[in-house]
């Protein structure tokens, strides 16, 4: 019996329509293969949207969404739109569709392909055998938190405030993610704040700590932000799944995805605790290779990867992409982020054919 699945495709700006268009064909080969269809959509966000709607977030895509079993986001943003107010800007509308569809939980695996260890800028024995999972709280912290703006005191200076704030059920929710995450891989968590000097990291720790017993099998341990960096770039492999805020998750991901060698190679996975979750590449847009079929469509395609395991339950489809990719690099293909010597180089669509080659096979 066919599986049939609403996925709404987000291509945004920059690279985002060229990678995205490489993984829907994926998605087309898999959908044959293992008896899947796939009802794709397309609507608008970011900037392409902001040019044709003047809002970053149209409702007209936000219903569809909510409407959907899965979404693929590709990229958002770029220089034409920068200098726009803040509320029209292209990250904005990211933020409203997290909000939208209360996708609190952010899952970036950071994982060192064996294929590409040499890729990355610290030496081979440091991150070969990396294998991290940063389980980033998403629609909390302090980009959601109120008061926040740019306001005029009464000397007439400005000040700009943003407020850091997190209650108990939102940190035991993510501390929850995180700990299943972990007792699903090797059973190490490790939650990441700053609770030697902020309050509401104090109740961060307190309420994981709280959860964890809930959780004997997982060993739990706890870092500050700061420590946590450095220890990322030292000795990454302590880590397995790491939990933290909405601020830390987005600065510490970014740090473990370029233990790989390219932010151009990793996923990542937005989920509620139901609806349609959101899959994306954690790379932006490029818009300064947008159109040059150069931009890297691993990422993406492995986003796909994640949405059927982790959105649609299908994760021997998910398998089947992963085991491409693992093929096509054996094979010697590169995209200009990741080229070493002794490679093919090709572009965005020669990376595809090559997927879909393998695929086919």
């Amino acid at each position: 019996m066919t599986n049939q699945y609403r996925v709404t495709l987000l291509p945004g700006d920059g690279i985002g329509p060229e990678i995205l268009g490489v993984t829907v064909e994926v998605l087309k080969v898999i959908g044959k293969k293992f008896d899947l269809q796939f009802d794709f959509q397309t609507a608008l966000i970011g900037g392409s949207a902001i040019d044709e709607t003047g809002n970053p977030l149209p409702h007209e895509t936000l219903d569809t969404c909510k409407n959907s079993d899965a979404v693929l986001l590709a990229a958002i943003g770029g220089y034409k739109w920068d200098t726009l107010p803040r509320h029209q800007r292209p990250e904005t509308g990211l933020l409203g569709l997290r909000a939208g569809l209360n996708l609190f939980a952010n899952l970036r695996p950071a994982t060192i392909l064996p294929q590409l260890i040499d890729a990355s800028s610290l030496k081979r024995e440091v991150v070969e055998g990396v294998d991290i999972m940063v389980v980033r709280e998403l629609t909390g912290g302090i980009y959601f938190g109120q008061p926040k703006g740019i306001f005029e005191t009464e000397t007439g200076e400005k000040r700009g405030v943003n407020t850091m704030v997190y209650s108990e059920s939102e940190v035991d929710r993510i501390a929850r993610v995180a700990f299943e995450i972990a007792r699903k891989r090797r059973g190490k968590l490790c939650s990441v704040d700053k609770a030697n000097v902020l309050d509401v990291s104090q109740l961060w720790r307190d309420r994981v700590i709280k959860m964890s017993e809930n959780y004997p099998d997982v060993e739990l341990s706890h870092l500050y932000v700061d420590n946590a960096a450095m220890q990322l770039v030292r000795a990454p492999k302590q880590f397995d799944t790491i939990v933290t805020g909405n601020l830390f998750g987005d600065i510490l991901s970014d740090a473990a995805a370029m233990l790989t060698g390219s932010i151009g190679m990793l996923p990542s996975a937005s989920l509620g605790a139901d609806g349609a979750g959101v899959f994306e590449p954690v790379h932006g847009s490029a818009p300064d290779i947008a159109g040059q079929d150069k931009a890297n469509p691993i990422a993406q395609v492995l986003s796909a990867a994640m949405m059927l395991k982790y959105g649609l339950n299908e994760p021997t489809a998910a398998e089947a992409i992963e085991r491409a990719v693992l093929t096509v690099l054996d094979l010697g293909y590169r995209t200009g982020d990741i080229l070493s010597e002794g490679m093919t180089l090709v572009g965005c669509r020669g990376m595809g054919d090559a997927l879909l080659k393998v695929l086919d096979s």
